[in-house]
């Protein structure tokens, strides 16, 4: 008889034992992280928490904020066309820098126009400056002619008492002294009459002064020809071209200063009672999150931004729903860096110190 065959595996090895339960020791690992997790959830939550209420504690904060600057509208004084445009759209410009100009040629005949006439006007007064002088010689040389005559009447009046001269004589003298008498007269009313032509006399006469400030104002109207930067700061909204025709007091483009910023910060009425005029402020502008601005209250608004809309709200309706209103309060940047420079417009985030 064979001898039985005990039955084995492809690898000669015994059967596997059933697999063993999971450690305990990682399901405990995997909970101490859990926790741990957890616990350090719930330090950062204490931690944001208490910052937060130090922070309401000490500040009034509002990200409803909005860069400003002084914007200067610039427009021509003459009118024309224009030759040159020295400066581009957003240009950094300093006061007295130049803009634009515009054709001066008529400006600059109006110029030798208003000179002509001044010194037309000078010599006019030269000539009535003269004519008061040869008046005054007629008026002396009447007065000498009846000097001359009155001494002749007395002397034929004392001839005619003596009886060397005739009644008729002495008459003649007479008649002559009343003609000269009635010249000077005539002479004086012709020095009065040179005077009042003449007026004051040289660069005093209205003529002159008139004339004169022609020539100022035609200087003047070649002057604003050349158009130049009114402060430091940043051209904006410019489309001005060489050919364009400008009219006096028309604004064409901005110049955005440089010398001043504030943020219109817009409070809620809630906070008003905690803000006052001269209180420091930390100005986060959202364009440089990583650079703060420090500022000062300047003021406070006397009345809520809706107040002074186009079309305030009417609240005496029957579907009235209260709102809180936001009233604005300027803060005055007090450390403005050209190396991050304020754009106006631009929202910001400003923090108010309380007063201890």
């Amino acid at each position: 008889m064979a001898a039985a065959v005990e039955p084995t595996n492809n690898a000669g090895a015994p059967p596997a034992s059933p697999a063993a339960p999971p450690a305990k020791g990682g399901r405990s690992r995997r909970k101490q992280i859990r926790w741990a997790v957890i616990a350090a959830f719930m330090v950062v939550a204490a931690v944001v928490g208490w910052h937060y209420w130090r922070q309401s504690g000490l500040y009034v904060t509002t990200d409803n904020g909005y860069v400003q600057a002084n914007q200067v509208e610039v427009a021509a004084q003459v009118n024309g066309t224009v030759t040159e445009v020295h400066v581009r759209d957003q240009q950094a410009v300093k006061a007295g820098d130049a803009l634009f100009e515009i054709d001066p040629r008529n400006f600059q005949i109006a110029l030798d126009r208003a000179r002509a006439q001044l010194e037309l006007a000078r010599q006019s007064v030269s000539q009535e400056s003269a004519g008061v002088a040869s008046a005054e010689a007629v008026l002396a040389q009447r007065h000498a002619e009846a000097s001359n005559a009155s001494a002749a009447w007395d002397r034929n009046r004392e001839l005619m008492k003596s009886g060397f001269l005739s009644p008729q004589g002495a008459e003649n003298a007479r008649t002559q002294l009343a003609t000269a008498q009635a010249a000077v007269k005539a002479a004086e009313a012709g020095v009065a009459q040179a005077k009042s032509a003449l007026g004051k006399g040289g660069e005093d006469n209205a003529a002159v002064q008139a004339a004169a400030a022609m020539v100022k104002q035609a200087e003047i109207d070649l002057e604003r020809t050349r158009v130049v930067a009114p402060t430091n700061g940043t051209i904006a909204n410019l489309s001005l071209r060489p050919g364009n025709t400008v009219a006096p007091n028309v604004p064409l483009f901005v110049v955005i200063s440089d010398q001043e910023f504030w943020v219109d910060a817009n409070f809620k009425e809630t906070q008003l009672k905690e803000i006052r005029v001269g209180q420091k402020a930390t100005i986060e502008s959202d364009v440089y999150p990583d650079h703060p601005f420090h500022g000062v209250v300047q003021s406070v608004s006397g009345g809520s931004g809706a107040a002074f809309s186009l079309l305030p709200p009417q609240n005496a309706t029957g579907n009235w729903v209260k709102v809180t209103q936001r009233v604005p309060v300027r803060i005055r940047v007090e450390d403005p860096d050209p190396q991050h420079p304020l754009r106006i417009g631009t929202t910001a985030t400003v923090k108010v110190r309380k007063e201890d």
